[in-house]
Parts: structure tokens; C-alpha cells; sequence
């Protein structure tokens, strides 16, 4: 039997769950993490939203999740149908887990991803400028429009091609709306490419595309430089992107340790498709996975050293390019691993999976 009021916690009697939902459990397939369910608000407690989510059972939103979506939730009713992602299947109590913040980015990248199959044409506000194209706001995330997808009327015309200069001319656009339309969508690394080129522009596009072959190694400059890579121009008006997993084998979390505008870099051609080249630089380098194939294997006691914690737990380099992860599994929680292992410092580990061909390795504390 579950009892609520709007001040107080959900209550539970008895059983970690209700017998609804017990019954409920029993006879609906529950849903996967990360699936985007609908529910009905039932009940506020202290940091937690209780809701019905038909025909799964009981959701909650708590902990962080209710942090980071509190504004939202204190603006929901009672009886109000609300959108979550699910976090976790059967979360502590046995509720399912759900997450607001993590659900709207989920429906806004849905979106754009419809939109960029559309060619929805949209007008947005220039938000800012940088010396590789111009930072538009689309439903609160960032849309790049790389310089080189400018209209002619709104492109840079610097004859001695001065970067500065450059930068003085795109900031002229700054607080003008444009119509562009969504031409590459990435959630995972939170990129959103726009155009505002003609469907002309875009057949003449595909023509210069055509004159590249897949494996081709190109000599181009860097003309714009984001988090999630690098801009290159191959061409007048026409650029290629080196995401920033194919920069280098070493992990790399800034390009702009890698490249500076102006750059001349060689780079090879990897993927060619709907009109777009991508590069990699990494792909010119020796690989560091085929030498460690001969010298590593599943079992072996290795040192290495911790160099990035993400939600899975923590990365760490046995060698250059070579790096592999120490599942959080393997400790008690987030704050275990951290306590054990710190950044930048040299462990020993044993090798638990050891994939050269796939660059996959997992490890374990070494006992």
C-alpha cells in the first residue's frame, strides 16, 4: 500500500514496493535504462518525485537527478504527466529511477536529428563569433556554423586571408538572425554542425566531394577549432573535420593542445558520406596496439598510470596510446575508487581483457 501527501515522503508499508507494483513487476518487461518513458506525478517527498509509470510500476526521481532538474520539479502538480529517462531499472527500494534533465536532452537531440533529416530550415540568432565561424543557440544547445558554410554574401572577404581581420568580419554578424538548417548531430559529444548554404551550394558540394577517394592523404589548414575536433579546409569553401578521437592514439580532451588556426596538417581521409569528409591524423601514426599485441596478454601484471575517471570508472595508460579501464565494479562505489586510485599516479594492475585488434583492455588492481 503506498500513502503520499504533497510535504511528505512517499511511504512505503511493509515491502520496498507496493503490491501494485510487485504484481505490475511481475507481469510487464521492465524498461531498459535509457529508454524515455511517460508517467503521472504522484507524490513529493524530501528531494524526490514519486511517479506512475504505467505499465512498469513506480518511478522516483531523486539524489542528483533531482538537483539538477529541481526548478522543473518545483513547477510540477500532483496528477501532472511528466517525461523521464530512465536511469536505472530497479533502483534503490526496487523504484525505477528516472531523470528529467537527462530526458529533455534526449527528446531536444531527437529533434535534431529529425531536423537534419528534414533540412528543417530554422532562424537563429548569432550568438557569437570565433575565428572559424559563427555559435548560434538552437533550443539551448550550442550549433556551430563552421565559416566555410556562410552564404557569399555573408562570408568573410579578407584578401590577405589575416585571421584577425577574419574575426572582425564574422563578430559583424553577431545578434543577426539567420536561416540554417542542421547538416550533423552528435549527443554524445554535444555537436550540432549548421549551414546556411543553398540546396545549389549543397549539390556544388557534393561535386568537390567527388573528386576525393576514401584513403586519400590531403595537405589542408586548420580553419576552426571545437571540442569535439577540428575544421580543415581542403578546398575553398569546403572543409573537412578531424573529430578529436582521431587526433592522436594518447588520449586527448582539448584540441587546441593539437592544432592552432592556420595550421597546415596532413591528414587521411577515413569516411566520406552525405556530401562530408572526415579525417584522421592518428591514422598517418604508427599504432601503438599492433606492438603491444606482441607484448601483452590477459593475465600479466603491468604499471600504469590513472589518467582519466569517468562514470564507468577510471582510464589508465600502460603505454603510450595504450590504455585501457578499471571498471568501477571493482571497487565499493565512486568515492572508493577515487580514494584508491588518484590521478596521475602509477599502479599495478593485472590485465583482465587484452583485444589489440578491437583497442579494448580491461584491468584490475593488481593483488
Amino acid at each position: 500500500m503506498l500513502t503520499m501527501t504533497e510535504d511528505k515522503p512517499l511511504m512505503v508499508i511493509n515491502t520496498p514496493l507496493g503490491a501494485m507494483d510487485q504484481l505490475v513487476k511481475g507481469l510487464a518487461n521492465l524498461p531498459e535504462a535509457g529508454a524515455i518513458v511517460k508517467g503521472t506525478a504522484i507524490g513529493h517527498g524530501k528531494m524526490a518525485l514519486y511517479v506512475d509509470v504505467p505499465p512498469f510500476g513506480t518511478g522516483i526521481i531523486f539524489g542528483r537527478e533531482y538537483l539538477n532538474a529541481r526548478e522543473i520539479i518545483k513547477a510540477i502538480n500532483l496528477g501532472e504527466t511528466i517525461t523521464g529517462k530512465v536511469v536505472e531499472t530497479e533502483g534503490e527500494n526496487g523504484y525505477i529511477e528516472l531523470s528529467l534533465k537527462e530526458a529533455k536532452q534526449a527528446i531536444i537531440w531527437s529533434e535534431a536529428k529529425k531536423a537534419q533529416e528534414l533540412k528543417t530550415i530554422f532562424e537563429l540568432t548569432v550568438r557569437n563569433a570565433n575565428k572559424g565561424g559563427l555559435i548560434l543557440d538552437w533550443q539551448g544547445v550550442d550549433g556551430f556554423l563552421p565559416t566555410s558554410q556562410l552564404k557569399a554574401e555573408h562570408y568573410p572577404k579578407v584578401p590577405d586571408g589575416d585571421r584577425d581581420k577574419i574575426m572582425d568580419e564574422l563578430k559583424r554578424l553577431v545578434g543577426e538572425k539567420l536561416s540554417v538548417f542542421i547538416i550533423d548531430t552528435d549527443s554524445q559529444e554535444s555537436k550540432l554542425i549548421l549551414s546556411e548554404k543553398n540546396e545549389g551550394s549543397a549539390k556544388n558540394q557534393k561535386e568537390v566531394v567527388n573528386k576525393y577517394t576514401l584513403g586519400d592523404v590531403v595537405l589542408g589548414e586548420i580553419t576552426g577549432i571545437v571540442d569535439f575536433g577540428a575544421f580543415v579546409k581542403l578546398e575553398e569553401n569546403f572543409e573537412g573535420l578531424i573529430h578529436i578521437s582521431e587526433i592522436d592514439w594518447s588520449l586527448v580532451e582539448n584540441p587546441r593542445d593539437y592544432f592552432h588556426l592556420g595550421d597546415k596538417v596532413q591528414a587521411k581521409i577515413i569516411e566520406i558520406k552525405d556530401g562530408k569528409i572526415s579525417l584522421s591524423v592518428k591514422a598517418l601514426k604508427t599504432n601503438p596496439w599492433v606492438e603491444a599485441g606482441g607484448k601483452y596478454k590477459k593475465g600479466d601484471r603491468v604499471n600504469g598510470v590513472v589518467i582519466k575517471f569517468n562514470k564507468h570508472g577510471a582510464l589508465v595508460s600502460i603505454e603510450e596510446g595504450v590504455a585501457g579501464l578499471i571498471h568501477i565494479s571493482e571497487f565499493t562505489n565512486e568515492i572508493d575508487l577515487r580514494q584508491k586510485l588518484e590521478l596521475g599516479k602509477t599502479y599495478a594492475f593485472t590485465i583482465n581483457l587484452f583485444e589489440p585488434k578491437t583497442q579494448k583492455m580491461t584491468l584490475s588492481l593488481a593483488k
